[in-house]
């Protein structure tokens, strides 16, 4: 893996509560990501939308969706990362899976549980940040309303970049673009931010604006709003630790501790 890095948002539109035609709608724009591309982000239970129907939607480890997500980074030779209501020790939780192209997968469960959806009433929290060592690259995968908590969010492990993946609905817009720019400056890191479109089953409409952000804060690519679409941005590694090293920003960091 070399010090640039390929990523490819899918914004799209998710079928509410059917499994099957959710794999199939995103096998099929799969197929439209560049052959080059690394890693390939989806959005907040891009399987079922953002419902509370846990009983009959949660999976496991051996069921549908992460099945389909191995094969899929195998066949296309990519990593997949997306979330899935997952059942696990008599709890339900809102879980990232990351699926590497040689079926290797390691997981992170949503620490902050949208109250105002009932999220925290059919859910449980996760209690820890996953970092993934992807190449020479550290990356850290944030779910939706984790945006809001830049103590979560800090760059305490040194990573690269940033992911979210979300059902961030469209009345709250200029919050998701104003949130995600303030977390690539505050922590000089990329930010890979996917969001879904359409209307889900409790007629909230969401309409996307995934987007990929420089340390800056400035845009590499943005997606449309409201519209299906696959969008890829390449970025370098080397240029980030040349401006982190230019302008050591974190050196003067408050240091904290979280402590529940």
């Amino acid at each position: 893996m070399n010090k640039i890095l390929k990523i490819s948002l899918i914004q799209a539109d998710i079928i509410w509560e059917n499994i099957e035609a959710n794999l199939s709608h995103f096998s099929d724009l799969l197929s439209r990501v560049e052959h080059d591309t690394d890693i390939v982000i989806l959005p907040e239970m891009f399987a079922t939308g953002f419902t509370m129907n846990t009983i009959r939607l949660a999976e496991g480890f051996s069921d549908k969706i992460i099945t389909w997500m191995s094969k899929s980074a195998a066949a296309y030779n990519f990593a997949i990362t997306g979330s899935l209501i997952f059942s696990a020790d008599n709890r339900i939780f809102n879980r990232l899976i990351w699926m590497n192209p040689s079926g290797k997968f390691t997981f992170y469960d949503k620490r902050h549980l949208f109250r105002m959806g009932m999220e925290n009433k059919h859910y449980s929290p996760g209690n820890s940040k996953l970092i993934i060592d992807f190449g020479e690259w550290k990356i850290c995968p944030l779910i939706c309303y984790d945006l809001r908590f830049p103590v979560w969010s800090r760059n305490a492990e040194g990573y690269d970049l940033l992911i979210y993946v979300a059902n961030w609905p469209s009345v709250r817009s200029d919050v998701w673009n104003t949130l995600l720019k303030a977390r690539a400056i505050e922590n000089q890191c990329f930010i890979a931010a996917v969001n879904r479109v359409g209307k889900d089953g409790e007629e909230i409409d969401y309409s996307g604006e995934s987007m990929i952000l420089d340390p800056h804060g400035q845009l590499l690519t943005h997606a449309s709003e409201n519209k299906e679409m696959v969008i890829s941005a390449s970025i370098d590694l080397d240029k980030l630790n040349d401006f982190r090293k230019k302008f050591p920003v974190s050196k003067d960091a408050d240091r904290f501790e979280i402590i529940d």
